[in-house]
């Protein structure tokens, strides 16, 4: 008997044999060995992290994403994507870290949500019912690839097929690879042989985007039609390659991508943050596109059975219990969103509090909210929380004097915008936070106190190794990094404890290029606000913020970070004397 099969666009066949199904032709997947992978992983210490850029461009790699934190932009490894070439360590960044994860039963598992059960979830809506009579219903999947769309085309022709449908399937991946965007369109039922396997214009049913900016390009969306394409799409913002190794690169608003989604498509389409949603609920965020094939099928764009579905998923066989999980919470997140939002809630609940805080921590927490209070801003607004961040952890960086010159000047600022600009504070956050940063410069003090940090520990929850390249050693000629265990921490801590030697003519590490640009930067930066304190005015405020964030192209280490100063003070230089020309119209005026 033949094996039934499931025609593609490629002439790839998907076999059902033996209960298992099978991937033949150009598609098909190369496993290595569970004993041939690397065991260790590489994460990215953030606080230690400057968001430069530099690791993205060395590996080209689009798992080195950036990542929006309190402390400006960082980088970040996605682990569900990485493809374990570990080349983003040819990047000199002290950041790095490897681990190996704890053997089952140590460290702290990371918390899921409990198992759902089908049974549990009522009937999805009914189909549209003039959707059969236009023909075989297609799906267009917009993704890119390295993130399980080919895979998610496959387990929904299976699913068609278990079901007794026909089916035709389409992956147009061209010279995508990890990242690149790819199409897949799948037509179920219909009986004329003949049909194309590509979604024809106008033609789309359901429009499944599980990359937004892949799902907004308008030649992918041409296939949808709003009078009758139900759009399904995947809020989640995915960085480019672009954005990935230009630090002035951000993504677009999320706004206008949606509208252009909402315009093409019917007026009752699903918007969701499919991947923050799977890595809360799941563990990883790998689980987005079922997750969004649940919340699909849920609201009647998708015309097969649910067992089918999970019958496929089974067949598929690559961590099949968390897929139908993901599956059933998208179906859930259309059936019952007060259960999720619920469950989503319990995992974000914070964990019950530990064994109380060293009398030593309590008592810079005091100082640091005797600092704060200095800066008389309101309670509970931008500025009282960015001043009481950084006025604590300047402390810890240095002492309760050093976070007092930072306190004092923010205080300046804030009282001479109050009065030169009324109800306007951004002047003062701005300086708030860029002379933080250009005070709290990552020395080799700063890198052993944040390397220390709990929080990484509980994070990685395994064996750490650091990955660094000391500029020392870099000066003696050594052009790798080296990799120094656990044993390490103890030295960490000494370092730390020197770090009162700081920008002294004892600091053994102070003498360097790059330790005195960070210093003359400080000097620069505080003679900066000073003049535009001087020549402020609601006319040039906008301007002052300007000039008051340009630190955040400060970024990087060693080489890295003296090419962006050097960027920085042309940009600065050019920006001062606009700034002069407009005080001196003002000036003139008054």
């Amino acid at each position: 008997m033949t094996a039934p099969h499931i025609q593609s666009g490629l002439d790839d066949r998907y076999l059902l044999e033996d209960g298992l199904v099978h991937l033949t032709g150009i598609h098909a997947l190369v496993r290595l060995p569970l004993d041939q992978r690397r065991a260790d992983r590489v994460m990215i210490n953030e606080r230690v992290c400057e968001g430069c850029g530099d690791c993205g461009r060395k590996s080209n790699c689009l798992s080195v994403q950036p990542v929006p934190t309190e402390f400006g932009r960082k980088t970040q490894i996605d682990q569900s994507s990485c493809n374990l070439d570990f080349s983003c360590l040819e990047s000199d960044r002290p950041s790095f870290l490897t681990v190996i994860p704890g053997r089952p039963g140590r460290g702290a598992a990371r918390r899921v949500a409990p198992p759902l059960d089908a049974a549990a979830i009522p009937a999805p809506a009914a189909p549209d019912p003039a959707a059969a009579a236009r023909g075989p219903h297609v799906t267009r999947i917009a993704d890119v690839g390295g993130t399980g769309v080919v895979t998610l085309s496959q387990i929904l022709s299976t699913a068609a097929m278990l079901a007794g449908r026909q089916v035709r399937a389409l992956d147009q991946t061209g010279l995508a690879q990890k990242g690149g965007a790819v199409i897949s369109d799948v037509k179920i039922g219909g009986t004329d042989p003949d049909v194309a396997s590509k979604a024809a214009a106008g033609e789309c049913d359901l429009y499944l985007g599980c990359d937004l900016l892949v799902a907004a390009d308008a030649r992918n969306l041409a296939a949808a039609d709003p009078a009758w394409t139900v759009a399904v799409v995947s809020t989640s913002e995915v960085p480019t390659g672009t954005m990935i190794v230009d630090t002035s690169a951000s993504f677009p608003p999320s706004a206008e991508i949606t509208g252009r989604i909402r315009r093409r498509t019917r007026g009752d389409g699903i918007f969701l943050d499919a991947r923050r949603l799977a890595g809360t609920l799941l563990g990883e965020d790998q689980f987005a596109n079922i997750l969004l094939t649940g919340v699909a099928f849920q609201a009647g764009a998708l015309p097969l059975p649910a067992d089918a579905i999970e019958q496929a998923v089974r067949l598929n066989g690559v961590k099949v219990d968390a897929n139908l999980q993901a599956f059933r919470r998208g179906r859930q997140a259309v059936a019952d969103p007060e259960a999720l939002a619920a469950a989503v809630a319990d995992l974000w609940a914070p964990a019950a509090a530990g064994r109380p805080r060293a009398a030593q921590a309590q008592g810079a927490e005091g100082q640091a909210q005797t600092l704060a209070s200095a800066v008389a801003a309101p309670a509970g607004s931008v500025l009282a929380r960015i001043v009481a961040l950084r006025a604590a952890d300047l402390i810890a960086y240095q002492d309760a004097l050093y976070a007092r010159r930072y306190v004092d000047l923010v205080e300046r600022v804030r009282a001479v915008e109050a009065e030169r600009v009324p109800a306007a504070s951004e002047l003062a956050e701005a300086v708030a936070r860029y002379l933080y940063k250009l005070m709290a410069y990552k020395d080799e003090y700063e890198v052993a106190r944040l390397s220390l940090d709990p929080a990484v520990d509980a994070r990685a929850r395994s064996r750490i190794s650091y990955r660094l390249h000391p500029p020392l050693l870099r000066a003696l000629g050594a052009r790798k990094k080296i990799t120094l265990g656990p044993w390490f921490a103890p030295v960490f801590g000494v370092l730390v404890r020197m770090r009162r030697l700081r920008g002294t003519r004892l600091d053994p590490f102070g003498h360097t290029t790059v330790r005195r640009a960070e210093r003359q930067l400080i000097a620069e930066y505080t003679r900066l606000i000073g003049d535009l304190l001087a020549g402020l005015s609601a006319g040039n405020h906008a301007l002052a913020v300007e000039l008051a964030s340009l630190p955040d192209e400060v970024r990087g280490y060693e080489q890295v970070k003296l090419d962006n100063v050097a960027r920085y003070r042309e940009r600065l230089t050019a920006l001062r004397a606009e700034f002069a020309g407009q005080a001196s119209v003002t000036a003139r005026e008054s």
